[in-house]
Parts: C-alpha cells; structure tokens; sequence
C-alpha cells in the first residue's frame, strides 16, 4: 500500500511527540508515586504546592498522551493502513481486535478516569485519590499501546523505526 508522503510526515511528526509525552508522562509519575496517593494527600493539596503541582502535571500528561494516540494517532494510522478512520469506538475496536491495545472499553474507562481526575480534585479527595492511583497502574497501559501502534507502524515501513 502507497502511504501519501504527507500522511508519513504527520504520522513522525506524532511519533516524536508521543514519544516526549511518553517520557515526560513516565518522569512526573516516578515523581509523584514514590509512594502511595493517599485521600489525606488529596486533602493537603492546598496546603502542599509541590504536590498540587506534580498533580496538575500528571493529570495533564495523563491526558495529553492519550488525547494525542486516541484523537490524532489513531485515526492517522487507520488512514496510512488505507482504512477509513471512524468514530474513536471503531478505531479503538480495530486497534485492539490487531492486539495493538489491551481493550477499547478499558481505554474509554481510562479516559472517563481522566475526566474524573480533572473534574473531582477540588469536590472530592476520596474519588481524586481513587482515580490517581488507578492512573498510576494504567500509565504502563497507555505507553503500551502507544509503543505498540508506533511499532506496527514502523513495521510497516510507514515511519522511522521506533
């Protein structure tokens, strides 16, 4: 199949942004988890900038990364594949049913969770806690699928090998 040179472009181009989001995303995580996120965590955020601030940046990598695989990669690499991108349930159910990504539901739930994270961090420390450390264990599912779509593109000759 004959990927037009402008698709190519594109799809580097995401490639080396995912890739700065996945490290920077990786970095802030390490920062924030040393330990366990605690409810009592979540209630002194007001009073402990540093970690309000780690906070802010790791829901905002959180998001930013998948936003950026789930709303531009996706769709950019059902198009290279000479498919006809769709809403994000079809490109997340043809990603997985290639094994690409571990589940399109968990991957809707991941972004529900980040809306949760966004929305709850001032009205509910119990609920804001909760979704932190449920993102913490999910970072390794969105750099998976991330590194796995990168790859099949890749392997496809599509991009630089990543």
């Amino acid at each position: 199949m004959k990927v037009p040179q402008k698709l190519k472009e594109r799809l580097q181009f995401l490639a080396r942004v995912i890739e700065r989001e996945m490290a920077h995303l990786q970095t802030t995580d390490q920062g924030l988890f040393v330990s366990a996120f605690t409810v009592e965590d979540a209630r002194n955020l007001n009073e402990n900038t540093s970690i309000a601030e780690k906070v802010d940046a790791f829901v905002s990598r959180f998001g930013r990364l998948q936003d950026t695989v789930g709303d531009k990669l996706l769709p950019a690499w059902r198009e290279a594949l000479g498919e006809v991108p769709g809403a994000m349930t079809d490109n997340l159910d043809r990603a997985e049913r290639l094994g690409l990504i571990e589940s399109g539901d968990l991957w809707l739930t991941l972004r529900k969770l980040r809306n949760q994270m966004v929305h709850e961090y001032i009205e509910d420390p119990a609920i804001l806690a909760d979704a932190l450390q449920t993102a913490h264990v999910h970072v390794s599912t969105l750099i998976h699928a991330s590194r796995a779509l990168l790859g099949d593109l890749a392997g496809r000759g599509i991009i630089a090998g990543f």
